[in-house]
């Protein structure tokens, strides 16, 4: 079982930068990969990126080249680094963990974090 807890979101103009943190507690942190999904109100929860044990990633077509994830094995946290951030990315984010793992489906991921609200104004 693993405890995954979101932090650094908040309200951003356009352009701005934010950086996400997903920080896990239980099982080894290395055994895990970890991946970002959004949700907006009224929308389906959408994949955003993954980092899985090799630190090999994917990233979804509509941040590739704006966002980076990365993993720091010693803190046992995954970054969400944003960049050039634009109102459609307003949403909840969360973070969620599986064993061997890389999937774009929520469905793959058997613990998520609580969220944390990121807010993009025009």
């Amino acid at each position: 079982q693993v405890q995954l807890v979101e932090s650094g979101g908040g309200l951003v103009q356009a352009g701005d930068s934010l950086r996400l943190s997903c920080a896990a507690s239980g099982r080894t942190f290395s055994n895990y990969a970890v991946a970002w999904f959004r949700q907006a109100p009224g929308k389906e929860r959408e994949f955003v990126s993954v980092i899985i044990t090799t630190g090999s990633t994917l990233y979804a077509e509509s941040v590739k080249g704006r966002f980076t994830i990365s993993r720091d094995n010693a803190k046992k946290t995954v970054y969400l680094q944003m960049s050039s951030l634009k109102p459609e990315d307003t949403a909840v984010y969360y973070c969620a963990a599986a064993i061997a793992a890389m999937g774009r489906r929520p469905s793959a991921y058997d613990y998520w974090g609580q969220g944390t609200q990121v807010t993009v104004s025009s």
